[in-house]
């Protein structure tokens, strides 16, 4: 069962109160948070959020994707034959429930981590070395997504949340909840919404057909077309092109399958870290910057740790799901009735993907609290709290299998499993991280990725057996 408590300095929280593990008071200078001190409804989120990211992230282990998370190009065709309907329910539930929220939650939860790391650092009376310490903890985090990214699996978040904290966060951790909410919106539902415009090719895709569209009525009515103009034209051919289904284009999608470790290293991974922060991905530093600034403000005024109303958490939930549901309801059906044609794609899917990821992930971050505050789930939450404080450890292991069973492992699953089936490769991965993240933390105090971490950030060995702590 879990309670809302006021922890000391009034930072309020949810813990457990079937533990024999009492709250304790801000620990020493320079060492980090115990697990009885830990915030239980933000290692809830964070199990959830993390489990759930792999429904998206899944397409791109195990699929040749066309578009961003919508499984055209693959060997199987999922719009077409006996299982057309389930492919398009699996497609809406993902879309609706899933794409970016996830990640948005994941980015809400980031910034709120360093709103606690630097209160009870300075609550401790360290603040000459809270910098020197937040400085190690991002450079670390940044190290381990490139790691992540180029040696593991090149769709890696990590990577760019370390820089975010390193560049951005730090100066904005004084300013109330009020400045960083407007400030964060602004940004993710502008900047931000741009940078994921770009990258999707949404916005770029439909100002040049705008300009095919002009210079072929141009043309119609007898004016000769420029030599930039004819560029323009062969740019569009291209970006159709890039656009289209074929034989050969899966064929040569699916060539992934016979690159050995080291060949796939030198096509996709180790250029990892200058792709990541070059050309249009540079703005998309905006949306994650919007959220951690939101995560700040929502942890400073209870938000996150169910402090508030039940009335503000349903008021939330039902906002922000009457924004996000109907939007990719309408804009999926309106995509999958032109047959999925690109600009149709850009316009009702990847144009509204800024303003429908941060409504729905608020949303589910306040539908996930009335179920924390209501205290009736609290053996069914425990396990994903347990996912929630080995998030890094589960987040790097699941790269590891998935890439095992679709690209390194003997099996060579890629492209060989139909869309629907992908969701029996998540509930299996998932039975995984709930086991094997509740058996570890019953002999171990923190992850391996998260204690080594650790260790590297206060530059110090941390205890890693629970007796260990516990008897310190």
């Amino acid at each position: 069962m879990f309670l809302a408590s006021k922890a000391k300095g009034g930072i309020g929280r949810l813990i457990p109160t079937d533990t024999n593990e009492e709250p304790a008071g801000f620990p020493r200078m320079n060492v980090p948070v115990k697990r009885a001190e830990r915030i239980s409804s933000l290692d809830v989120i964070r199990g959830f959020a993390m489990m759930g990211i792999l429904v998206l992230n899944i397409d791109d282990f195990a699929l040749p994707e066309m578009y961003h998370d919508i499984p055209l190009g693959s060997p199987h065709p999922a719009f077409v034959g006996p299982h057309t309907h389930i492919n398009l329910i699996t497609l809406f539930v993902k879309w609706m429930l899933f794409e970016g929220k996830m990640r948005g939650i994941f980015e809400l939860l980031f910034g709120a981590g360093v709103v606690l790391l630097t209160d009870r650092a300075e609550k401790r009376g360290n603040r000459a070395g809270i910098a020197d310490i937040y400085l190690r903890r991002n450079m670390w985090l940044t190290f381990i997504g490139w790691v992540h990214g180029s040696f593991i699996w090149a769709g890696d978040i990590i990577f760019k949340y370390g820089l975010c904290g390193l560049l951005f966060l730090y100066p904005f951790r004084k300013l109330r909840p009020k400045t960083l909410l407007v400030t964060g919106s602004l940004l993710a539902l502008t900047l931000g919404s741009y940078g994921y415009m770009k990258v999707f090719g949404g916005l770029d895709d439909i100002m040049l057909a705008r300009q095919v569209a002009a210079l072929n009525s141009s043309h119609q009515n007898g004016a000769s077309l420029a030599p930039e103009e004819k560029k323009i034209q062969q740019h569009w051919k291209a970006v159709v092109n890039a656009n289209t289904t074929t034989s050969a284009s899966i064929a040569e999608s699916m060539t992934v399958v016979h690159e050995s470790y080291l060949e796939h290293l030198w096509s996709s991974g180790i250029q990892y870290g200058p792709r990541k922060v070059g050309s249009s991905w540079a703005f998309q530093f905006f949306g994650p910057l919007g959220f951690m600034l939101i995560g700040m403000a929502l942890l400073k005024n209870g938000f996150l740790t169910g402090e508030l109303s039940y009335v503000t958490y349903f008021v939330t939930a039902a906002t922000g799901f009457s924004i996000s549901l109907p939007i990719y309801y309408i804009g999926l059906l309106r995509s999958y009735a032109s047959g999925f044609e690109f600009l149709t794609v850009d316009r009702w899917i990847f144009i509204p993907y800024g303003l429908t990821q941060l409504t729905g992930a608020i949303a589910i971050v306040a539908a996930l609290l009335i179920v924390i505050k209501s205290g009736s789930f609290g053996r069914v939450l425990r396990p994903f709290a347990a996912v929630g404080q080995t998030a890094l450890s589960n987040y790097l292991a699941t790269s590891i299998i998935c890439q095992i069973l679709f690209l390194w492992g003997p099996w060579k699953l890629y492209g060989k499993l139909e869309y629907y089936q992908l969701t029996y490769v998540v509930l299996a991965v998932w039975a995984l991280n709930l086991t094997a993240s509740s058996l570890w933390l019953g002999v171990f105090t923190f992850g391996p990725a998260e204690w080594a971490w650790r260790s590297l950030t206060y530059w110090k060995q941390q205890p890693w057996l629970r007796e260990t702590e516990t008897s310190r």
